[in-house]
């Protein structure tokens, strides 16, 4: 354990948005307990937007996915002892050299790879990755814990005013809001363009103002047209036009939202929407929406569809669910058939309870 509070943290966490959204609860435990410490945060570059505005961060450093020689010595350079201590919350080669060379004490996980003896040896205290049955919030604040600090479990989506200023222009927030996120980054994660249709026209005649959200990928577009071409007017399409902090703020003042496996289905559960995630392959133990408010245990069980405080995770049937694989064809462009056989009619009625949830939730 450390004596002294550290003046400069590095976190490293080059992963995908998700994996970034859900080491803010970690960035939070530390800066609670060490308010005057600067922390420093190691993406990937793509994913610097989920930290945006975050109060809690000083600096954001990025680095290409697949960076060449040259770009790992620039980086070696930057960070090289430039932190009293460094925090790998990934198994990963490359993640835990980082953290070695940007300073004197550093922690991170260890996975059960045979390479793992050399990962202990740089690194001052380890964590044992568990991938399969312990949350990643929880994963992530392990890393507290072997430091004696209390962990704070609240995962940290901000904004400014201007953000809010600019989805006012978009939206009218008076109204009840229904947000659909319509695409996953992966097709095996993936809703049909059928249910979809059918829940929007149900929302509709239930006095529901729907907004469609997405990424500005040509895909998530082309799905967003193709249901305002069926759909009757009055749906706002929202695709690829807001920010993740814009995004953030729209999320925070709608009545439902209802979407799959992907970083925004995470933020609208986080900030106490009511959420419907439809989940299939993945593992809800893992992968589940932390809900508002929720106690320092995993939300979520393997099998089944859940309700925890303000999320219904909403899980595909069949024997083989979870399969924790890439769709039914083990591709990221398979479809998988657990989410293809889910009804708008069965989202429908979990949407209505959801509907009903107070406001304050109980853990």
């Amino acid at each position: 354990m450390r004596k002294i509070p550290p003046g400069r943290l590095l976190i490293i966490c080059t992963r995908r948005l998700g994996d970034v959204l859900l080491v803010t609860p970690l960035i939070r435990t530390f800066k609670q307990h060490w308010p005057q410490a600067e922390i420093d945060l190691l993406v990937f570059k793509g994913t610097e937007s989920i930290l945006n505005s975050n109060p809690d961060i000083e600096n954001i450093i990025s680095i290409e996915e697949r960076p060449d020689f040259f770009q790992h010595c620039q980086l070696i350079k930057k960070i090289f002892r430039a932190y009293d201590l460094s925090v790998s919350t990934l198994t990963g080669d490359r993640s835990t050299l980082y953290a070695y060379f940007a300073a004197n004490y550093r922690i991170g996980m260890v996975g059960d790879d045979k390479s793992r003896w050399w990962k202990r040896c740089l690194l001052s205290k380890v964590v044992e990755f568990d991938s399969i049955s312990t949350h990643t919030v929880l994963m992530n604040l392990r890393l507290a814990e072997i430091l004696q600090l209390d962990p704070y479990s609240e995962i940290v989506i901000a904004w400014q005013e201007k953000d809010a200023h600019q989805v006012k222009q978009l939206v009218d927030m008076d109204k009840k809001l229904a947000i659909l996120h319509l695409r996953p980054k992966f097709s095996y994660k993936e809703w049909t363009k059928e249910a979809w249709v059918n829940l929007a026209n149900w929302l509709l005649r239930v006095g529901y103002t729907v907004v469609l959200t997405g990424d500005k990928t040509e895909p998530e577009r082309t799905l967003a047209v193709e249901l305002l071409d069926i759909l009757p007017e009055g749906i706002i399409n929202l695709v690829g036009y807001l920010s993740l902090n814009q995004l953030g703020y729209l999320l925070s003042k709608s009545k439902i939202y209802i979407g799959p496996d992907t970083v925004v289905t995470h933020m609208a559960a986080a900030l106490g929407t009511p959420t419907l995630a439809l989940f299939g392959p993945s593992n809800p133990v893992k992968w589940g929406p932390w809900p508002k408010a929720w106690a320092l245990t995993n939300p979520f069980v393997r099998v089944g569809s859940q309700h925890r405080n303000n999320v219904y995770l909403m899980q595909g049937s069949g024997d083989c669910v979870p399969c924790f694989k890439e769709g039914c064809n083990r591709h990221i462009k398979s479809r998988s058939r657990c989410l293809e056989d889910l009804t708008a009619e069965q989202v429908i009625k979990k949407v209505r309870v959801l509907i009903d949830y107070p406001e304050h939730f109980t853990t």
